[in-house]
């Protein structure tokens, strides 16, 4: 029948996707993929075998081990979700086996072996590409969209927090051997967001201080500051002790502020209208009375919402098929993923120190 062609005719479009890791991670990539426009699952393995039958429970096809995986002729793309410390390897073992690759994040433990990466990347004449999938959060969407729009002016200083009370996983996430750790897990995501906003914008230096709160081997939280040659600033705060969490965005402009509490919420926005006052009323403090912290009027400050933008985290997989296909340009380049990178690796050097890293 017709339809049925047509069927078996967008089957056949899709790319054919395999995973390799069914933990967290590489579960909800198979879960995307069974929903996806652009990409077929084919199949996955994972080395343990609790992993293994958690898969086929789902229905999901179970290779015999990531090498049965890579030489299936079938498998068009691989996604790389194992530990951080075995993305090196088997990335450049994907590409080499003629496979277009997405790896998840961090990609890698260093820069020198994103290097690697890029190179074999650059031998096969694969597309290579990090799964930095948090640029498709709306709230750090609606915050990219008032500085982009220039509504309250150039940035003067934005802060990033995400704040936790139950300390980091007590699986590899927590051994330092295996790229554990705060920076590596959040840091990445959220560094990776602020320099899209600071796309154009030269690092100056990198101040990092790391918490060992619940655990001595790696960071369990961090506090890092980028100052940039614009003279701007960029704040990123990750606490896994937090029972009171600060606000996810707090983003200071010259001509006003915007907020966002969490990122179930819209962002604030407070845009001054006129910066002087014809008289500003004092406010009543318990040691007296002040004018200078005095909160303004509608006359000279207009304040309301901002919608919370559409998002769809399929984008990354119709880019990524698009880029492999030659209709679009890959949203995740190489060079952002190693700016991304040095800053991390910054970051260690300054805890390490005790003292701001020239960039």
């Amino acid at each position: 029948m017709p339809f049925d062609h047509l069927i078996k005719k967008v089957i056949k479009m899709k790319k054919n996707l395999a995973v390799i890791g069914y933990g967290g991670q590489g579960a909800w990539h198979c879960t995307q993929a069974l929903g996806s426009d652009v990409v077929n699952l084919v199949g996955t393995y994972d080395i343990r075998e609790v992993r293994r039958n958690a898969a086929k429970d789902n229905g999901i096809f179970v290779y015999d081990s990531n090498e049965a995986l890579l030489n299936d002729p079938k498998v068009e793309i691989v996604v790389i979700a194992i530990p951080n410390d075995e993305h090196l390897e088997w990335v450049i073992k994907a590409l080499e086996a003629g496979k277009n690759v997405i790896c998840e994040k961090p990609v890698s433990m260093c820069v020198e072996e994103l290097d690697k990466m890029i190179a074999a990347a650059n031998k096969s004449g694969k597309l290579f590409s990090v799964h930095q999938n948090r640029r498709w959060d709306v709230d750090f969407l609606a915050m990219k969209q008032i500085s982009r729009s220039g509504e309250i002016g150039k940035i003067i200083n934005i802060e990033s927090r995400v704040h936790g009370s139950r300390g980091i996983p007590s699986d590899w996430r927590c051994q330092k051997d295996c790229g554990g750790g705060m920076i590596l897990d959040w840091g990445v995501h959220l560094i990776d967001q602020l320099l899209q906003i600071f796309k154009d914008e030269e690092i100056d230096t990198v101040y990092c201080e790391n918490t060992h709160i619940t655990n001595k081997e790696v960071d369990d939280g961090f506090k890092l500051t980028m100052r940039f040659k614009s003279g701007q600033r960029a704040y990123v705060e990750v606490g896994t002790y937090n029972f009171i969490a600060l606000p996810r965005f707090y983003m200071q402009c010259e001509n006003g502020t915007a907020l966002i509490t969490d990122w179930r919420e819209k962002a604030k926005v407070a845009k001054m209208k006129a910066w002087n006052e014809k008289e500003v009323l004092p406010v009543q403090t318990a040691a007296g009375i002040t004018k200078t912290m005095a909160p303004r009027d509608e006359i000279t400050l207009d304040e309301y919402e901002i919608e919370r933008p559409l998002s769809d985290v399929h984008d990354y997989y119709r880019n990524y098929v698009a880029a492999l296909d030659g209709k679009a340009e890959s949203l995740i380049k190489h060079s952002e993923v190693r700016r991304v990178m040095k800053v991390m690796e910054a970051a260690f050097e300054s805890d390490r120190t005790g003292a701001p890293v020239k960039f």
